[in-house]
């Protein structure tokens, strides 16, 4: 045997003989797995980027929307006898659901549910001619200054969301059905009450919404929701909202009478409704009496409400069961009764928390997790994040 017989020989037709072709192939392969390897990182980050931009959205959505909301808490009429804040009539702000569908029970406490009303701005407002019942039906406006000329409406629309509210310490929420001369149709979006509202009750265009987190986790649905108060339905604001919270801080003093009930001109107190004259029964309480004002020595009414610190300036955290034992606004009697110490609150605290919407890229549940997901480390991970911030409406604290 000849030793160029033992020689390899190229493929026919090819310039590479097969050991080459091998070498090249493996050597390719090497460089794919060292750019791979370099790649690594990189694709891990396009995938993590995103999702924290989008987190980072998200959470920003949810702390505009309500501090938007609190901010307004209380705002109330510009013009009027009852002009000012809504809080030296009612508790603008509650723990609970409000509003025509599913209210909650009259002494819930929910920290993780909010319900505001505020005058909207421009709001058409005006009073009431006639006396109107907490229930659906009609009114009839009376003659305003200020309102539009040649305008019996005074402003208000069919569609519009309204407050009726008086100097007891009671006020009923109706959205506007329907308008006929000076005649506005009501549907009425809180519980009936038999009582009435009398003639000169202030009727004012107005929101009131509630914020809540629905957490069900059959459907993996967390988010943040909205609801107007009305036969609306519940709209979602953010997703994958997994941690809502409301701390509420109020006045340590019990209110007190700034003016005599005879001077026509308000506020007549500190904060809360007005008491009525000594000889005037117009609530379940006594005469001259209301949720806030017992009958002290004639002719200056005291408070109901006791001092929460001694002689304290500052403000004091509300717990959630000085928020539903009583006593009752505008009485116990009212099926949209309402803790008099609500008009205690002048500063709330918020905390709002949001998740990555890709379980891959959540770890287990814990510290950096509320909702654990599938990721293995390795970088790919986006942990929860939460903010915390404390708002204190102008118009709750107008007294102060």
């Amino acid at each position: 045997m000849t030793t160029e017989a033992l020689s390899p020989r190229r493929p026919s037709g090819s310039g590479f003989t097969l050991i080459e072709v091998l070498v090249a192939t493996a050597l390719l392969l090497i460089v794919m797995a060292a750019v791979f390897r370099a790649t690594s990182p990189l694709q891990r980050g396009f995938s993590v980027e995103p999702e924290t931009a989008d987190l980072q959205q998200r959470l920003r959505v949810a702390v505009d929307a309500l501090s938007n909301e609190l901010l307004m808490a209380g705002a109330g009429t510009d013009r009027g006898r009852r002009a000012g804040s809504l809080n030296y009539f009612f508790a603008p702000v509650v723990p609970y659901r409000r509003g025509l569908r599913n209210p909650d029970q009259p002494g819930t406490y929910r920290g993780d549910t909010i319900t505001i009303v505020h005058a909207t701005g421009g709001a058409a407002q005006a009073t009431i001619s006639l006396a109107m019942t907490a229930q659906s039906g009609d009114v009839t406006l009376g003659l305003e200054a200020g309102c539009p000329v040649n305008d019996l409406l005074c402003g208000f629309k069919a569609g519009m969301n309204v407050l009726i509210f008086d100097d007891t310490g009671s006020f009923d929420a109706f959205t506007v059905t329907g308008v006929q001369g000076s005649l506005l149709h009501l549907q009425h979006n809180f519980r009936d009450d038999p009582r009435s509202y009398p003639p000169g009750s202030t009727i004012v265009e107005a929101s009131i919404r509630t914020y809540y987190l629905k957490a069900d986790a059959a459907t993996d649905m967390y988010q943040l929701m909205q609801y107007d108060g009305g036969r609306g339905a519940d709209v979602p604001v953010v997703d994958h909202l997994v941690g809502l919270a409301f701390d509420y801080f109020g006045e340590a003093q019990p209110p007190q009478m700034r003016k005599t009930l005879d001077d026509p001109i308000g506020p007549w107190t500190t904060y809360g409704p007005t008491p009525p004259a000594a000889d005037v029964s117009a609530t379940a309480y006594p005469a001259g009496e209301n949720c806030v004002f017992a009958l002290g020595a004639l002719p200056n009414p005291v408070p109901r409400l006791g001092s929460l610190t001694a002689g304290s300036p500052s403000l004091v955290h509300l717990t959630p069961a000085q928020l539903t034992d009583g006593p009752w606004c505008p009485d116990a009697t009212s099926p949209n009764r309402y803790d008099a110490d609500l008009l205690r609150i002048r500063k709330i605290s918020v905390t709002v928390r949001v998740e990555a919407a890709v379980a891959a890229l959540r770890g287990p549940a814990g510290r950096l997790f509320s909702r654990g997901g599938t990721s293995d480390g390795g970088g790919r991970m986006v942990p929860d994040q939460e903010v915390r911030l404390q708002i204190s409406p102008r118009n709750l604290n107008l007294g102060r």
